[in-house]
């Protein structure tokens, strides 16, 4: 009769303690859900493709959801939210908890550049050279502007010194980079370039740095569009640069990575990849290392100071989704239709998944969860399992 009336309590105290447990992984759940960010496709303004999140041991797919042609641009995350453009001409809002769609919008043409995400809008242009501006809650639109012309880049954005102005930076094949007041959606400025723009432009706060097909690394001030430098690179530039401690991070299609000195504007090193294939990947810059794939089918590390080889890494075809340092690991997704992490100390693989669809788009990375896109139109999303 003692030990009966013993076990009651005991039970009840472990029934409390699971209880409490499990609604403390719940919170922490939740919590991982309504504060991640990844508000644009590299992270943050500077393009540095690094994550400030750390990854669980074990990665499951949490979920996927369906678009209704190929992703080629990398998804976004805030709100609670995952934002991703697809090919069928639409921009989508979907939970980041359980992947059921919020809501979408119709572009009217193929989206291939990924948002940005600023203030509860969504910034993002198509392949018609529309640039849009949405409401992050309802995909209203606050305002847009006819381009007419292809974007293909994510937009990027920057505050005025003094803070009393928020602008939208874009690029197009119009060879233009564009610069937008966010809350009247009127041009501030249009700077010229000799060729097509391809990716997003960097910024530090005071300029922006972004490349094209001219072969030249522009330096541009953010507030009067202005140029205040130019670097030629040696080759064309699919990609977007990696602004970081006034260094520029880049590779080109001259199959070489270069580091670029703004303030001096001059390369400081260049990375030739031995294998003599291009670089269509954008760079991630760690504190120590450089992380760019290749059409070698390598995923590249290099020292940051002196641009020697660390390590490279093979996969089964093409990188040109570009790679997320997180954690010291780094996630890379490939055409091969795998994304993978493997260590940044020496390139070890510690984590793969098959797709099977090629991945082009870079992942987003926020609150213990990597979230990606394929050509087979779906946004997959992989964390630990609560």
């Amino acid at each position: 009769m003692w030990r009966y009336k013993l076990t009651i309590p005991i039970f009840i105290l472990l029934l409390i303690l699971l209880v409490c447990s499990t609604k403390k992984e719940d919170e922490k759940g939740q919590q991982n859900i309504t504060t991640a960010t990844w508000h644009i496709f590299r992270g943050d303004s500077n393009l540095s493709g690094v994550a400030k999140d750390k990854l669980p041991d074990i990665l499951s797919l949490l979920w996927s959801f369906q678009t209704g042609r190929a992703i080629v641009s990398s998804p976004i995350i805030g709100l609670g939210r995952v934002f991703v453009s697809s090919t069928d001409g639409k921009v989508y809002s979907v939970n980041l908890a359980d992947g059921s769609k919020v809501w979408e919008f119709d572009t009217g043409d193929d989206v291939e550049a990924s948002p940005l995400l600023v203030d509860e809008t969504i910034y993002v242009g198509s392949l018609s050279g529309e640039f849009f501006a949405l409401d992050a809650n309802n995909s209203e639109v606050k305002w847009k502007y006819n381009i007419d012309n292809e974007i293909y880049g994510s937009a990027n954005w920057a505050r005025t010194s003094d803070s009393q102005q928020t602008l939208i930076l874009v690029g197009s094949y119009d060879n233009k980079m564009y610069c937008f007041d966010t809350n009247t959606g009127k041009l501030s400025w249009a700077y010229e370039t000799g060729n097509y723009i391809n990716g997003a432009p960097a910024t530090d706060g005071e300029n922006i740095v972004f490349g094209g097909c001219d072969e030249i690394l522009h330096i541009v001030s953010i507030v009067d569009g202005k140029k205040t430098g130019e670097i030629l690179a040696g080759s064309y530039i699919p990609g977007s640069a990696a602004l970081v401690d006034g260094k520029a991070y880049l590779g080109h299609y001259g199959n070489k990575l270069i580091c670029i000195d703004i303030a001096n504007q001059k390369i400081d090193w260049e990375y030739k990849n031995e294998f003599a294939a291009p670089f269509f990947s954008s760079p991630a810059v760690g504190k120590n290392q450089v992380v760019i794939g290749s059409r070698d089918e390598y995923l590249h590390c290099v020292d940051r100071k002196t641009g020697k080889k660390i390590w490279t890494f093979k996969t089964r075809d093409e990188i040109d989704s570009s790679p997320v340092i997180v954690d010291e690991k780094v996630v890379i997704g490939s055409t091969d239709g795998r994304i993978y992490i493997v260590s940044l100390k020496n390139g070890k693989e510690l984590w793969s998944y098959e797709i099977g669809a090629a991945i082009i788009g870079c992942p987003a990375v926020a609150g213990g969860m990597i979230i990606i896109g394929a050509e087979d139109g779906r946004v997959y999303t992989f964390g630990e399992k609560l």
